[in-house]
């Protein structure tokens, strides 16, 4: 692995810059490696007193990260209030952003982990992605289906196979053809940055009892068990579909790798009730690692010095873990 992490720093009135500056704070007692913040280094001074580096070039950031915070400016982000977003800030946000996902993907940081950002003021000045993860799906040259989101805490993985849909849509877009497209990602992504060779992959059932054989509807029947059996065909370890209420206790969880769930909250509820403090949003599938605490902006307590920073340390201690395992293996960047 070469180069340090580079964070956007998301939304300059949200909590991003804090949990970033209080994640410099434990670098030595969590063993952190070197990072870099990108951008509007005046978001940081609102909310903490600590040692700030100004740099230009990725390479000097190894050299001044035992003593201060490395941050890369883009243009200012025009009157940061902390708790207050504009769609200066946002503009920040994005080209921030769009900085930081370039450096990573010409190979001068290791590793992208996103900051939260206000999706209702990124489409406010006209952003045309869902949110980040297209964006950086994009840029990175790859279709959106082919970005899968991926929420991991210390004992849990889930895949939402649908994610900011109306819970009404969701029968029609749990397709074989899009079980079968996340799947294998999935697979191959677990691969790829944890090293796991043949992970599990446990199906949770759409309807409840999943579905209790057709008696509370037939998806499980006519689309899930069909994609499954193509995918243990594949020689992949394909479980389920299983009834989601029995999925997610301990002893559940030790059977299994990652939890595919039909749609977004299926997923995120057990996911955000067991690790709400240190959750990670990872997008596999792309040729770069890009990792994010999986919670907002928080603007209701931005600039009141109460923003926990567990769940960026965890992002980059992920990323870390993602980026020094593809280079041992010598996969691609």
């Amino acid at each position: 692995m070469t180069g340090p992490i580079v964070i956007s720093m998301g939304d300059p009135a949200g909590i991003g810059p804090e949990t970033i500056a209080r994640a410099w704070d434990a670098r030595v007692d969590r063993a952190l490696p070197p990072f870099v913040a990108v951008g509007d280094r005046r978001a940081i001074a609102r909310v903490w007193d600590g040692p700030v580096a100004a740099v230009s070039d990725l390479r000097e950031v190894a050299d001044v990260f035992s003593g201060a915070l490395p941050v890369l400016t883009v243009e200012d982000a025009g009157e940061i209030v902390p708790g207050a977003p504009d769609p200066d800030g946002a503009r920040c946000a994005v080209r921030a952003l769009e900085l930081a996902t370039g450096l990573v993907r010409s190979g001068a940081g290791s590793a992208l982990v996103t900051g939260p950002v206000s999706k209702a003021q990124l489409y406010e000045i006209g952003f045309t992605y869902p949110g980040q993860t297209e964006f950086v799906a994009e840029r990175c040259g790859i279709a959106r289906a082919n970005a899968v989101m991926m929420l991991a805490g210390p004992g849990l993985r889930v895949v939402p196979m649908t994610t900011h849909v109306p819970l009404a849509d969701v029968p029609a877009l749990l397709t074989v053809e899009l079980i079968l497209a996340k799947a294998r990602v999935t697979a191959r992504g677990l691969a790829r940055n944890f090293g796991i060779e043949q992970p599990r992959l446990a199906f949770a059932g759409l309807n409840p009892h999943a579905g209790e054989n057709g008696a509370l509807g037939r998806e499980e029947i006519d689309v899930m068990r069909p994609a499954i059996a193509q995918l243990q065909a594949e020689g992949i370890d394909a479980r389920g579909p299983l009834a989601a209420d029995t999925m997610f206790h301990g002893r559940a969880r030790a059977d299994y790798d990652v939890a595919m769930c039909p749609y977004h909250d299926q997923a995120l509820v057990p996911l955000k009730t067991l690790f709400f403090d240190d959750g990670v949003n990872m997008t596999l599938g792309l040729p770069i690692v890009r990792t994010s605490p999986d919670h907002g902006t928080a603007f209701g307590i931005a600039g009141r010095r109460l923003a926990h920073p567990g769940a960026t340390i965890a992002a980059i201690l992920m990323a870390d873990q993602a980026a020094t395992h593809r280079a041992r293996q010598s996969l691609p960047a």
